[in-house]
């Protein structure tokens, strides 16, 4: 299933040998005012996505945490792990400080950040925040991951593991456009189908969504419920904590 707006471009690259995977394609998505998404469905071979799927199911130390949401308790919905360089400022989201593992504890995550460098040149990574959906119950809500350790402009690599799920993008309101909503009739506003403001992905197995420039500031991401979805999704985020 293909992305839901037509790409700025299509740029036809040669990436390392990824244990062996063919050419790269890279589909980049201009979403305006400096944001900018770039999806490769095919980044690794399937093979090795699940190679690396195995492991991390079987052997990454998941966690269901309690997390603030609204100034309410809940259980997380959805699994998760922290992997970061030592030295760096605690990670903290809604209400929750992760424990940071270091990346030599996992020996097949320091190889896969290697190729993550390798397939975004001059990108650099230091922490990667892992989750996995064991169903489609599993999800997370509307967010954005614009912590300031990370910077006014972080580059976040998404990298996809086993069932596919889909994954939404939407632009911030603008007060404007928040003030006009407020007495815009709902009904009315539920007829415009064609948001320009609006993008979603069905993120493959072995595939990486590369969001930057002002993605974090201006626009809000998820990966909603889904009922009929009864199988392990797994996905790794590679950040840069300054």
């Amino acid at each position: 299933m293909s992305p839901r707006h037509k790409p700025l471009c299509i740029i036809q690259e040669n990436p390392p040998d990824f244990e062996g995977d063919a050419a790269t394609k890279q589909t980049r998505f201009d979403l305006g005012n400096g944001s900018e998404v770039i999806y490769m469905p095919r980044f690794l071979s399937s093979s090795k996505s699940w190679q690396l799927f195995n492991y991390l199911d079987t052997h990454i130390p998941w966690t269901r945490p309690n997390i603030r949401v609204f100034g309410r308790s809940c259980v997380q919905p959805r699994d998760t792990c922290y992997v970061a360089s030592k030295g760096l400022p605690d990670l903290v989201y809604s209400g929750y400080q992760p424990h940071a593992y270091s990346w030599e504890e996992f020996p097949p995550l320091e190889e896969l950040l290697e190729l993550v460098h390798k397939g975004l040149p001059g990108s650099r990574f230091n922490s990667l925040l892992l989750n996995r959906y064991k169903g489609g119950n599993d999800y997370v809500g509307w967010h954005s991951d614009d912590e300031k350790l990370y910077g006014s402009t972080p580059k976040i690599a998404s990298v996809s593991f086993g069932c596919e799920r889909e994954f939404f993008l939407k632009k911030k309101p603008s007060k404007k456009s928040q003030d006009r909503s407020g007495v815009e009739p709902a009904s009315k506003r539920a007829r415009k189908n064609s948001d320009p403001d609006q993008r979603s992905f069905v993120l493959k197995h072995g595939s990486m969504l590369v969001m930057r420039g002002y993605t974090q500031r201006d626009w809000v991401h998820s990966v909603p419920k889904r009922a009929k979805v009864d199988a392990v999704r797994i996905n790794l985020t590679f950040r840069l904590v300054l």
